[in-house]
């Protein structure tokens, strides 16, 4: 269960043993999850709003649908196929989701005898403890595998780890852009119970019965029996006013009201707190701003984030690895065609090689006719 916190502590110098950096053992989770405590959300509440379940889904896939591209064949086997109990995309989107929600995610490299990569295994948070070397001088990590052949291993060094971290105060944990909601969740939370609340105490009346004031008391009694049951049979519950009194149903006041309407409030703060444009939320969004414009802002948070991935790739990997992000961006490349057909600086067969790369142009397209440009008549040739 991963956590929007990272309670990492500061190393200490005189100290001979590894020091803990964060919080991952799973009864430290429970015990951390208490009503009275607001500062630690476990995933699984942060995932029952659905604009913070459709911004993770969003940008996971987003960047699992970037293609990592490495400079030598062997790692790009790697890359491409991860795994060995799920595909390649449900790998890569696993990752990405658990470092945006709990802002770091873990996989172990399991390497044959010559120690090259034979696969990489998905580690939830709570199978992973991190530790600093005493002397400053790298990380440690205690893994909890669920095989029972396997068990615990202990004193796993960093370079056996893919150690994915969304955004660190500390340079070894991450801590999850959603630990800013904190307050943005309580008070959805409050006002949802405002709102149940006020609900099971409203007062829903369709018809009221106001009885004379000079007639007997027998005669009221039985009036009142004869329209109740008439207005039972036709689905409604009347009340009786005696004279004088007045009936006044619950209402929720303007002011109530207003706090209950968060629905776009909160999906504006949590794109912010994503850094990725609200109108991918539903929300209101910036009016002024154009389809291009929304797609480069988003695209900018594409690249912040895969960045992040390949800076702990290329160390840990010791490779050259880059990553194109413009199918997760323009998925159709409508816009990539638009760009290209409106160049002037191109020819027209480099924009169809351009445009087959990209599956814009079926393979079968005929490629463009040259123009063939007449020369001028030499000199003493008939024209």
């Amino acid at each position: 269960m991963p956590l929007f916190h990272s309670n990492f502590k500061i190393r200490d110098s005189t100290a001979t043993t590894a020091q803990p950096v964060g919080i991952s053992d799973w009864q430290d989770v429970l015990s951390f999850l208490t009503p009275d405590n607001g500062t630690y959300i476990s995933a699984w509440d942060a995932l029952k709003n659905p604009d913070i379940q459709s911004a993770v889904t969003q940008l996971s896939g987003d960047l699992a649908s970037a293609k990592l591209l490495a400079d030598k064949p062997r790692l790009q086997g790697i890359l491409d196929n991860p795994s060995k109990v799920a595909n390649s995309r449900t790998f890569w989107v696993t990752m990405f989701a658990q470092m945006i929600l709990g802002g770091e995610a873990f996989a172990y490299r399991w390497r044959n005898t010559n120690g090259v990569d034979d696969h990489w295994e998905y580690l939830r948070p709570s199978q992973v403890q991190t530790f600093q070397l005493s002397d400053g001088s790298g990380l440690i990590y205690t893994l909890s595998f669920d095989e029972p052949n396997i068990g615990i291993i202990d004193k796993v060094p960093s370079s056996d780890m893919i150690h994915l971290r969304f955004f660190s105060m500390n340079g070894m944990t991450g801590i999850s852009p959603l630990y800013s909601l904190v307050n943005t969740l309580d008070i959805k939370k409050k006002s949802d119970q405002l709102t149940l609340s006020a609900l099971a105490q409203s007062v829903s009346v369709n018809s009221t019965l106001e009885l004379p004031g000079q007639v007997d008391d027998k005669y009221a009694m039985a009036r009142a029996k004869t329209l109740m049951k008439q207005l039972q049979t036709s689905g409604g519950v009347p009340v009786t006013l005696m004279p004088g009194e007045k009936l006044t149903p619950l209402e929720i006041k303007s002011n109530i009201a207003s706090l209950l309407q968060q629905v776009d409030w909160t999906s504006t703060q949590i794109a912010k707190a994503l850094q990725m444009p609200d109108s991918y939320l539903n929300g209101q969004g910036d009016q002024q701003s154009s389809i291009e414009q929304i797609q480069g802002m988003y695209g900018n948070t594409l690249n912040r984030d895969i960045q992040m991935v390949l800076s702990e790739l290329n160390q840990k990997l010791s490779a050259n690895i880059s990553a194109d992000i413009r199918h997760a961006i323009d998925p159709l490349y409508d816009s990539y065609a638009k760009s290209l057909l409106g160049s002037k600086t191109l020819e027209s067969q480099q924009i169809t090689a351009a445009l087959k790369e990209v599956g814009w142009l079926s393979p079968n397209v005929p490629e463009p006719s040259q123009s063939v440009v007449e020369q001028p008549p030499q000199e003493g040739e008939n024209e």
